[in-house]
């Protein structure tokens, strides 16, 4: 399984989740008069609130104290109205905030899809597809919940705690003081929540993202699952997985609870206490029932503000967590669209076909003290040849193919497409060029005729139904609705011979200049393998070839055979000149089952540590 990508508790410790949180201001930015009208109204609402206990205080002191009916009615009307309009513009601010905050979100969905498009393959080696799930899914839902109410409500509850906080001193500076008096506890507590939620909220969403790898492996390989019977294991890990995220999550709720107790219970205290106070001075005349009424109730108004503080850190919390998941993968280095190799030289003058000039790989993250997969590969395949390349499992054939499209990067040597480095083109042309026919196909869920005319843009019908010739796709007349049939998720609806053929079909409907197959035929019975390379041979001649093959029957529908041994090209010749002499070559081919160290050591030996 790819590494899950989770700071250390120190790392997550350490940052600042109001530097996080900052770092999402650029897709806010679009929509932030909108979002700003909205704390503007939620302002107001809030602040309305605080005016109904001076209403209260005006009723209290006048017209209850005097006996005016009129006049208490009228305090009931303008307290009812105040009601009335908060309630409205809370309503109002939701409305505001709901279509912007949907286009953000869908905005840092699309930027995320995008910028996974264009990361390398060795990115997508390393991390497992559960995790970029949970990122794309989980995470920016989080941040748009976060956008549409706890980030309003942080700054709404800042402003009308410190408006009450003014109000109350006002009304009595004595009782103010003893209600602010718990504001120093609360705010160490504040910063000790903030510290330990930080580091179990990281913890959490990266088990997420482990358990959606596991539920996404387990779906898409239920054959396998159930082949083999291993249900009951897999339920078993997924148990495993389940319990330490919910074990988190327990952590996490008590980290909640704890921070809710204390802001709770703590100005409750406070208002005990003003209470007592402020009774035994209306007893002794030194306070208006008026004011004790005002007080208490801008007390009581300001208790959601502080005790939401709890709630509001836990969730922003939360989402810094998210936004730093997130830009883990927009912080990556993404595929340079041009040129990484400025100035590269060009080939021989008058030079075409595909060259391999002294080519050298080894993986990013493979030991430095590892031996390269390629340790100085050269060949030259001439135009309109076809080439077979021929090895022993492991030797690094797929390898050698995936740098024709650069998948991965070149860590020495150059490979040319008819004189021209491959890092001195555009991605996008170079990917115009050559065509790839993987060793496992992949389809995708949508029809046939989407997943092979995915192989060039602009194909239409003709071009469909050509390469469906080619690659012997008959099959696909006999589904119910022809080419416009959902081939469903993996296409595993289909049969791996005929996801291999729509794979080969891919390849070949844009009738490439330079076209890849690695191991194009290994899933197909001989007579189709027949049909398929008579089809095939007549494409081969129109185009470069590079073919991967592991059967003579491949080999044959070589013009020459290029034979990988040790990280470099040991022979090149035909088939029969290599049969003739290369020892290696003639056991490779024989498919012998003994003499396989005899004739490895007599080769040389063959290298597969750490190839892929």
């Amino acid at each position: 399984m790819a590494t899950s990508h989770s700071p250390t508790a120190p790392q997550a410790a350490k940052r600042s989740a109001v530097r996080s949180l900052l770092r999402l201001w650029p897709y806010l930015r679009p929509v932030r008069g909108r979002i700003g009208t909205a704390a503007g109204v939620a302002v107001a609402a809030s602040l309305l609130s605080l005016v109904i206990p001076l209403v209260l205080k005006w009723l209290v002191d006048g017209p209850v104290a005097d006996g005016d009916p009129d006049g208490v009615w009228l305090g009931a009307l303008a307290v009812l109205l105040l009601g009335i309009a908060e309630a409205v513009l809370f309503g109002l601010r939701r409305w505001l905030v709901a279509r912007p905050l949907a286009s953000v979100e869908a905005s840092m969905r699309g930027a995320l899809y995008a910028r996974m498009q264009r990361l390398p393959i060795a990115f997508h080696d390393r991390w497992a597809s559960g995790q970029l799930l949970s990122r794309a899914t989980t995470d920016l839902s989080l941040i748009r919940l976060f956008f549409a109410f706890p980030m309003t409500f942080l700054f709404v509850n800042g402003v009308t705690i410190l408006i009450g906080c003014v109000l109350l001193l006002m009304q009595d500076w004595v009782l103010g003081l003893v209600l602010l008096a718990p504001a120093i506890p609360l705010v160490v507590a504040s910063s000790m929540f903030e510290t330990r939620y930080s580091t179990v909220a990281r913890r959490a969403q990266d088990q997420v993202g482990d358990l959606t790898t596991l539920v996404e492996e387990s779906v898409l390989g239920i054959r396998v699952v159930k082949g083999f019977g291993r249900h009951r294991s897999q339920a078993e890990t997924f148990r495993a997985l389940a319990g330490r995220l919910r074990s988190t999550e327990l952590r996490k709720a008590k980290l909640l609870a704890w921070i809710w107790t204390v802001i709770t219970f703590v100005p409750e205290l406070a208002i005990g206490a003003a209470l007592v106070l402020g009774s035994l001075r209306v007893a002794d005349g030194g306070l208006s029932a008026g004011t004790l009424v005002a007080f208490l109730s801008l007390a009581l108004a300001l208790r959601w503000p502080v005790e939401s503080i709890g709630f509001l850190l836990a969730i922003s919390q939360d989402t810094a967590t998210a936004a730093d998941r997130f830009f883990e993968v927009m912080d990556e280095a993404e595929e340079d669209a041009h040129d990484t190799a400025a100035g590269a030289a060009a080939g021989p003058e008058g030079e075409g076909g595909l060259r391999f000039d002294n080519v050298v790989f080894r993986y990013p993250d493979a030991p430095a003290d590892a031996p390269p997969v390629l340790a100085g590969v050269d060949l030259h395949i001439r135009p309109g040849e076809t080439m077979a390349l021929v090895g022993a499992t492991g030797s690094g054939k797929t390898t050698l193919t995936a740098l024709v499209s650069r998948l991965h990067e070149l860590s020495a040597g150059r490979v040319l497409l008819d004189g021209e480095d491959v890092t001195a083109m555009e991605r996008e042309k170079l990917r115009s060029l050559v065509a790839v026919a993987f060793e496992e196909p992949t389809l995708f869920s949508a029809t046939v005729a989407e997943n092979v005319l995915m192989g060039a843009e602009g194909a239409g019908e003709a071009e469909l139904r050509r390469a469906l010739e080619v690659a012997q796709a008959g099959f696909v007349h006999d589904l119910p609705q022809g080419a416009a049939t959902e081939v469903g998720e993996q296409g595993l609806s289909l049969s791996g011979g005929q996801r291999q053929r729509l794979a080969l079909a891919r390849a070949v409907v844009g009738q490439p200049a330079f076209l890849v197959l690695d191991d194009p035929l290994s899933a197909l019975d001989v007579h189709t393998e027949a049909l398929v390379e008579a089809a095939l041979r007549e494409v081969l001649r129109d185009t470069t070839a590079l073919v991967v093959a592991h059967r003579p029957s491949t080999v044959l529908l070589a013009d020459r055979v290029a034979l990988l041994s040790g990280g470099r090209i040991t022979a090149v010749g035909t088939h029969q000149e290599l049969l003739r002499e290369s020892v290696e070559y003639a056991w490779l081919m024989s498919g012998a089952e003994s003499g396989t160290a005899e004739v490895a050591e007599a080769a040389g030996g063959v290298r597969t540590e750490g190839v892929r």
